[in-house]
């Protein structure tokens, strides 16, 4: 007959809740990486149903009181964006996508606190 050990996950409902949503919390700030999502894409990981459904399942966290757990809010809205099957398909695809992804988070996080610096990368973007 086979026991837990005290203190292990599966000894204390608590304790086992608290694990899976450490995992899970830090399963969804992974997804704010593009090149993460871009892999998982190449795995065919975002085509399993079963993985779409664990996607969906997820969406808890855009909830007030687990949203304030994340630290990269770029993880929330890429996990809406893998909701939708043309996102999925298009991160395995095209790398120029994953690099689009990228460089709009790099612009975010550079200018997300001085709304002086948006103009400047529009404008930049315009010369080019």
């Amino acid at each position: 007959m086979a026991t837990t050990a005290p203190g292990s996950p599966g000894s204390d409902p608590e304790v086992a809740n608290r694990a899976r949503f450490e995992l899970e919390l830090e399963f969804v700030q992974a997804l704010a990486n593009p090149f993460y999502l871009h892999s998982l894409a190449q795995q065919n990981i975002l085509e399993q149903p079963a993985f779409i459904n664990f996607l969906k399942y997820l969406l808890y966290f855009q909830e007030k009181d687990y949203a304030r757990f994340i630290h990269y809010p770029h993880a929330l809205h890429h996990l809406e964006l893998l909701q939708h099957a043309q996102f999925r398909t298009v991160m395995k695809k095209d790398e120029m996508f994953r690099e689009y992804l990228n460089q709009q988070q790099f612009d975010h996080w550079r200018t997300w606190r001085d709304p002086t610096k948006l103009n400047a990368v529009g404008e930049a973007a315009e010369k080019r």
